[in-house]
């Protein structure tokens, strides 16, 4: 009878820790529960020059093209959510060394523009641009980059598969990169697989300056962030970073920088950006960021909106010590990432 009783405890006990084993949630080795649907957020800018023209009889250009991708992926590099945007901005220079555009112009995204884009009515498949970027972005979810970089093209550098060219019939090669490059640059910063993914763009041409004595310089200043949000808009995670891309002339308008160049943000450049030695907190623009980054998390956009600034330096002590910097271009590409959130 004893050892009938001691056998159903024993069973019972087995029951109990199966049970728990259930119910508790694994933790990773920094003890933080791991849900099993964590995501990495990447985002990746490539900037091109290259379709910038001197000044003659027309006006020149000075034209910057940069394609902007967010993506989340999962711990084997599948896609969980991709968005897809370009800024391009085009700085219009006489042959008199003088910038034509307004200084004060705020350039917005392809994706922001919609059908002022103008794409629609040439396509011949009826299609704006910010919509044929939306069906690739939908078409790559799913897949991993190795089955992205495997999508075949067509001699115009079109998708040459049927189903997507009945969506898609803009030059891709450009995007495929770019979702390469952010898939290569995802990190766990604590979104979850069903969250939403924003990405916002914005740019200014205020610090472009005329040719004189020295050469002009046409500057498209460009802040870029991928947000993710979940069902309640609290940010779960998010990455800032921003691109100053500058071409001299002369005063004749003639472009003397090297438009075959190529580019990197200012998280790329890291310590080569120069901020930390002028800082008064003795960090880089990038830690900066990141710090800003980071401070948002949990917080949702309204929160962020509510942050103290002066002169659009953050106030609140929580921010003094390791943001120094002007952050009011990226509140407004956080607040452009949560409207285009998805």
């Amino acid at each position: 009878m004893k050892k009938k009783l001691v056998l159903l405890l024993i069973m019972a006990m087995v029951m109990l820790a199966f049970a728990a084993c259930g119910t508790e949630k694994t933790k990773d080795p920094e003890g933080t529960p791991a849900t099993g649907d964590d995501a990495k957020t990447g985002l990746a800018v490539i900037t091109s020059t290259e379709k910038s023209v001197d000044a003659g009889e027309e006006n020149g250009v000075a034209q910057v093209d940069s394609v902007v991708v967010a993506v989340t992926v999962d711990d084997a590099g599948t896609i969980l959510k991709c968005a897809i945007d370009t800024a391009q901005t085009k700085i219009e220079i006489s042959n008199e060394g003088k910038i034509v555009t307004p200084l004060d112009t705020v350039f917005v995204s392809k994706q922001e523009l919609g059908e002022e884009y103008g794409m629609g009515e040439l396509s011949s498949i009826g299609k704006e641009w910010s919509e044929q970027a939306n069906a690739l972005s939908d078409y790559v979810i799913g897949k991993t980059v190795d089955e992205v970089k495997g999508i075949a093209l067509n001699e115009t550098g079109g998708p040459a598969d049927e189903d997507l060219a009945a969506t898609v019939t803009i030059k891709i090669q450009g995007y495929i990169d770019a979702i390469e490059k952010a898939a290569a640059n995802a990190q766990n910063l604590g979104a979850a697989a069903d969250d939403k993914l924003g990405l916002g763009v914005v740019t200014t041409i205020a610090k472009s300056v005329d040719a004189a004595q020295e050469e002009g310089l046409a500057q498209a200043y460009t802040y870029y962030t991928a947000t993710t949000f979940d069902a309640d808009g609290v940010i779960t995670s998010s990455i800032i970073d921003a691109s100053q891309t500058n071409l001299n002339f002369t005063t004749e308008g003639k472009i003397t920088s090297d438009i075959n160049a190529s580019y990197q943000t200012k998280n790329e450049l890291g310590d080569a950006y120069g901020m930390k030695e002028a800082s008064s907190i003795g960090k880089e623009w990038n830690e900066q960021a990141d710090a800003f980054a980071k401070y948002i998390v949990g917080k949702t956009l309204d929160d962020v909106k509510g942050i103290s600034l002066e002169a659009g330096v953050p106030t609140e002590e929580d921010l003094t010590s390791s943001v120094t910097i002007h952050v009011s271009d990226f509140i407004s590409i956080l607040e452009k990432a949560n409207n285009m959130a998805k």
